[in-house]
């Protein structure tokens, strides 16, 4: 039913996306670094939580609410532009601070963790984009059974997801003592991530094409 072509494209989108430092990203680092592994896995049952509920909503026809408001589209959009231009402010203004750099912030109960992952996910721009735009393009509509494919192909996008935040969040102390005795380094991480977060921003913020349709 599923094409193993769009499988891997599907793996590839999601891996790149994954890759790119993003509110998932610096989330699942922070709390790993501040509170420990366990908290940064609690957090990741959350986002992973927030995948399952896009993956269901855009299958069920998210994406036509969009195609038939595109005011709300670009509305969304622009509030995710907006949004990681504020992440990347943050990164690159003077004084700021690198994901990997421990801060002293209060520890949060596990449900607290758990539901801030969950929001944090829900509120990814990049999230929304991917299922709402990127994915839809892998399904055959010549196959039929379209809601069946969309959920196939959003498994493995989760379990790509999944999987590399994972080793973010095992990775992540170890990691934030590597740079802590390589400042140089800390702040090279904290000037890329802030470009590549700006950048995604300026793309988010001019690309001029509309939904694509699930079903």
């Amino acid at each position: 039913m599923v094409e193993l072509s769009g499988i891997l494209g599907v793996s590839v989108v999601a891996l790149g996306m994954v890759l790119t430092p993003g509110p998932n990203m610096i989330y699942l680092v922070s709390r790993s670094i501040t509170q420990g592994r366990r908290a940064g896995m609690i957090s990741l049952g959350g986002v992973a939580l927030g995948f399952m509920m896009y993956l269901l909503a855009a299958n069920l026809g998210l994406s036509v609410v969009f195609l038939a408001v595109p005011e709300l589209y670009i509305a969304v959009k622009l509030a995710g532009a907006g949004y990681l231009a504020y992440l990347a402010w943050n990164a690159l203004k003077p004084g700021g601070i690198s994901v990997f750099d421990p801060q002293d912030v209060p520890h949060d109960s596990p449900r607290k963790l758990f539901t801030m992952g969950l929001m944090t996910n829900l509120l990814n721009p990049k999230i929304a984009i991917m299922y709402l735009s990127l994915i839809p393009q892998f399904i055959d509509l010549h196959k039929g059974h379209v809601l069946l494919q969309g959920i196939i192909l959003g498994s493995f996008q989760i379990v790509v997801s999944i999987a590399v935040n994972m080793a973010i969040v095992l990775a992540a102390g170890t990691i934030a003592v590597f740079l802590s005795r390589r400042p140089s380094w800390l702040k090279v991480q904290r000037y890329m991530m802030g470009t590549v977060l700006g950048a995604l921003a300026v793309t988010l913020a001019i690309d001029t094409s509309g939904p694509a349709v699930t079903s």
